[in-house]
């Protein structure tokens, strides 16, 4: 990194002509306080882009696939319609928001402007450690594809935990020097990636629907997997859903990067929505045709699948395919996982600037600058980079980090859905947008917190498959009782925790800038 980035003088940017787009969004933000330093490039499909790569139906898919399949069988593939209706729910809630406050930051800046300091405080703080979680999950996700993708070509790396970590830790530098050097770069690597990505997906999902089709178009209907009993069957199929719980989440990310947005309020909308719904399309298609594409007798291979004798989809696609075909496909979920691991950290970077210029992260006056050369927050770049390096010194496996960082993400959506109901029922909004539910509001606003809720109590729920002990966990000393505390919850404690110690010495007496609500 140059040593000048952050001392040089600014260099000389002309003036934004006096009623261009450029002007009149320069003017919106100077109306919240804050003056325009980041580059505003991104037009809609940039912006949905960006959260299409974050909510990235592949990486998710890869992930957590072998989950979904080996608890709930093909039956899990009902899962997705289920979560992507409930995750757009939340989605309309979120673009009406968006297009109100099109600011850097997401639900901290949503909270701060329809909140108190404390709640949109603690909100962010979650958030951000959602982010800088999910960062390292979809790191460790690469591994899972670039593993089998070098070997063969006869590099012969071992598919251990400590390559997992050294690939992911290469990944992670990488991503965070693109980020550092211009969003322009990052958009132009995410738009990239999404037209790899959505072409990959269908093309290589139609080619195994049309010619490899193993099963009966009716083995989603199938639920062996989830044993006898109505109560037994629900509870395994929510334990099914996890995999499809960890794709559909940060279409946020378009409102996220709203200062870097072409008429954000008007664009960014638009591409929250976009994004659930291009996603749902997308998975919908490579889930029933990789289903379809199983081999041989079903119920056997998700028991092969559940004892880990197997690993899908992967081994389902190199099973049907030919080796080049096989690779080949691998190279496109690379590259779009890669694209993901990107977007997700260039969303958990603008929320930490968020914060960090509004002075509410430790030691945040180190790095709440904007290189006036690279027009990015560098060392903002920097700091997320290397906390989400950390998770990495106890690694135990992408499943339990990917599950930790999601539930995390819902906890933070469902206090941002707090906070936007409590203030629709004192009146917001009382402006215009270009983006309003109108009446439908506080409907929407009410089923977002239904469904948010019964997904987090679902992440809360103490079981082996999605939410094992502390104790359950690889090389971990004896804690006693300690140990029988389930992972999430000791996750969720330990970020609140540090979160309120923190608030209560340095930020309790502070005063906050004067904000405005529209």
């Amino acid at each position: 990194m140059p040593d000048d980035v952050l001392t040089r003088s600014p260099q000389t940017t002309p003036e934004p002509a006096a009623g261009s787009q450029e002007a009149a969004d320069t003017r919106d933000l100077a109306g919240f306080g804050y003056k325009q330093e980041l580059k505003r490039i991104l037009g809609f499909y940039s912006s949905f882009a960006v959260a299409f790569s974050y909510i990235s139906p592949s990486t998710g898919i890869f992930t957590l696939y072998a989950l979904g399949l080996g608890i709930g069988g093909p039956f899990f593939f009902w899962s997705w319609p289920l979560v992507a209706l409930g995750q757009f729910i939340i989605a309309l809630n979120f673009a009406e928001v968006s297009s109100h406050f099109p600011v850097a930051g997401s639900v901290y800046q949503w909270t701060k402007y329809l909140s108190n300091r404390a709640y949109s405080w603690i909100t962010g703080w979650v958030y951000l450690f959602a982010g800088i979680l999910t960062v390292t999950a979809v790191d460790v996700t690469i591994p899972i594809v670039l593993i089998p993708l070098l070997n063969y070509f006869g590099l012969n790396i071992p598919n251990t935990a400590e390559a997992q970590v050294i690939i992911a830790a290469l990944i992670l530098i990488s991503t965070t020097v693109l980020n550092i050097y211009g969003v322009r770069l990052v958009a132009i690597v995410n738009n990239t990636g999404v037209v790899f990505e959505i072409l990959g997906m269908v093309v290589f999902a139609i080619v195994l629907l049309i010619f490899t089709h193993h099963q009966s178009a009716g083995v989603v209907f199938n639920t062996n997997a989830l044993g006898s009993g109505f109560g037994n069957q629900a509870g395994t199929f929510l334990a099914a859903m996890f995999m499809s719980l960890f794709v559909i989440y940060g279409f946020d990310t378009a409102s996220t990067l709203a200062e870097e947005t072409k008429n954000p309020r008007r664009e960014a909308p638009r591409a929250v929505l976009a994004a659930v719904i291009g996603a749902f399309i997308i998975g919908a298609i490579f889930l029933y045709s990789t289903i379809i594409a199983i081999p041989g007798d079903v119920d056997k291979y998700v028991a092969n699948t559940a004892a880990a004798k197997v690993a899908p989809p992967v081994d389902i696609i190199t099973s049907n395919l030919p080796g080049w075909a096989g690779e080949l496909y691998l190279v496109v979920v690379f590259l779009a996982i890669y694209v993901c691991c990107l977007a997700i950290q260039t969303s958990t970077i603008r929320l930490a600037f968020g914060m960090a210029r509004d002075g509410k992260l430790p030691f945040a006056r180190l790095y709440n600058r904007v290189s006036p050369r690279l027009h990015t927050p560098v060392w903002t770049c920097v700091v997320v980079g290397a906390l989400s390096a950390v998770p990495y010194l106890y690694y135990s496996g992408a499943g339990l980090v990917a599950i930790a960082a999601t539930g995390m993400i819902y906890f933070s959506y469902l206090l941002g859905n707090i906070a936007i109901l409590i203030a629709r029922t004192k009146g917001w909004p009382t402006e215009g947008a270009p983006f309003k539910l109108g009446g439908w509001g506080t409907i929407v606003n009410v089923l977002g917190l239904v469904w948010g809720g019964s997904m987090l109590i679902n992440f809360l729920w103490p079981r082996a498959a999605s939410n094992p002990n502390l104790s359950a966990l690889p090389n971990f000393p004896n804690l006693g009782a300690i140990g029988n505390v389930p992972i999430f919850e000791a996750t969720i404690l330990v970020i609140v925790v540090v979160g309120a110690i923190y608030y209560l010495v340095a930020q309790r007496g502070k005063v906050d800038q004067v904000v405005r609500a529209a």
